[in-house]
C-alpha cells in the first residue's frame, strides 16, 4: 500500500534536499490522517489546523485547490489506510535564519492503518515532560522528541501509551492523542495553550458539546470515573488501566463512541 508524492513548491521532485529545514531543524508541520473509501474523512479540519500552523511559522501554505488535489491523488482507490502528510519551510543554508523565500516541501505517504487491537489501553504517567511554548502550542509541528522520549520509555513497560505533563505538571495529553476524563458526569479535556496538540477529533468533540475543556490536576485525573484517549486515526480508544489501577467499562464510554460513529461512519467500519 505504502506510495509516496513528494513535491518542492508545486512541482514533483523524486528526494528530499539534504538541506531541507525540516530535517535540519524539524522546520516544519505535518497531519496524520485517516482514510476511507477513497477521501479523508475530516480533511477541512486537517488543512485549517495545517494552515493555522503555517502561518505561526511564517511557512508558504499550498494553495487550496493544488493540495486538495494532491491529496485526492494521494488517496485515490485507498479503502482503508492513513495518510502522513509533512510540510516543511524547505530547503536553505546552514543557520537557524530562514531564506527569503524558500520553495515549500510537501511530502504525502500512505500507510496501512492498524487493526484495533480489541481492548482497552494499559497507559501511566511518563516521567518526561512537555515543555510549554505558548507560540507552538496547539500546532503540530515537527519537533516531537518529548514525544518519542516517552513512547520508548512507555515501551520498555509493556503499555500502550503514556500520559504526559508539562513543565509545571499539568496534564496535557497522552504521547500521541489527546486526553479525556469523566469527573462527575461531565466528560473533561485539558486545555493545549502552553503545549501540546488541539487534535481534530478533540475539537470535533468539544465543538459537539460532548466535551468540556477544563485544567485538571493529576489526582482528578487519577480518580476519574472513566478515561479515554482520542485522535484523528483511531478515534475513541478507552483506557482499561491507569497507573496500575483498572478502570471498569463505562457506559458513558459507549455513548460517545455511539456520538463518533453516526456522524462518521469511517470509525464505525
Amino acid at each position: 500500500m505504502n506510495r509516496v508524492a513528494m513535491f518542492r513548491g508545486e512541482e514533483a521532485v523524486e528526494g528530499l534536499a539534504c538541506d531541507d529545514r525540516g530535517l535540519a531543524y524539524g522546520d516544519g508541520l505535518f497531519e496524520t490522517m485517516r482514510i476511507d473509501r477513497g477521501g479523508v474523512p475530516w480533511w477541512p479540519r486537517h488543512r485549517a489546523r495545517l494552515a493555522q500552523g503555517a502561518r505561526r511559522l511564517g511557512i508558504a501554505m499550498p494553495t487550496g485547490p493544488w493540495l486538495d488535489g494532491r491529496v485526492a491523488e494521494a488517496v485515490d482507490g485507498v479503502d482503508q489506510g492513513v495518510l502522513k502528510l509533512v510540510l516543511t519551510r524547505g530547503a536553505g543554508a546552514r543557520g537557524y535564519l530562514p531564506p527569503a523565500q524558500p520553495a515549500p516541501t510537501l511530502i504525502l505517504s500512505v500507510h496501512p492503518l492498524s487493526a484495533p487491537s480489541g481492548r482497552g489501553l494499559d497507559v501511566a504517567w511518563s516521567p518526561v515532560r512537555l515543555a510549554e511554548q505558548p507560540l507552538l502550542a496547539g500546532i503540530k509541528h515537527l519537533n516531537r522528541l518529548e514525544q518519542v522520549l516517552a513512547r520508548q520509555e512507555a515501551a520498555t513497560r509493556g503499555l500502550d501509551e503514556a500520559l504526559m505533563l508539562d513543565a509545571s505538571g499539568r496534564p496535557v495529553c497522552a504521547t500521541s492523542a489527546n486526553l479525556v476524563v469523566l469527573v462527575e458526569g461531565r466528560w473533561l479535556t485539558p486545555p493545549t495553550d502552553r503545549c501540546g496538540v488541539a487534535g481534530v477529533c478533540r475539537g470535533w468533540l468539544l465543538e459537539r458539546g460532548l466535551v468540556c475543556e477544563a485544567q485538571l490536576p493529576p489526582a482528578q485525573v487519577e480518580a476519574a470515573q472513566a478515561v479515554f484517549l482520542c485522535n484523528a486515526v483511531r478515534g475513541i480508544l478507552p483506557v482499561a488501566r491507569m497507573d496500575g489501577r483498572s478502570l471498569a467499562h463505562a457506559p458513558a464510554i459507549d455513548s460517545i463512541v455511539g456520538e463518533l460513529h453516526r456522524a462518521m461512519p469511517a470509525f464505525a467500519r
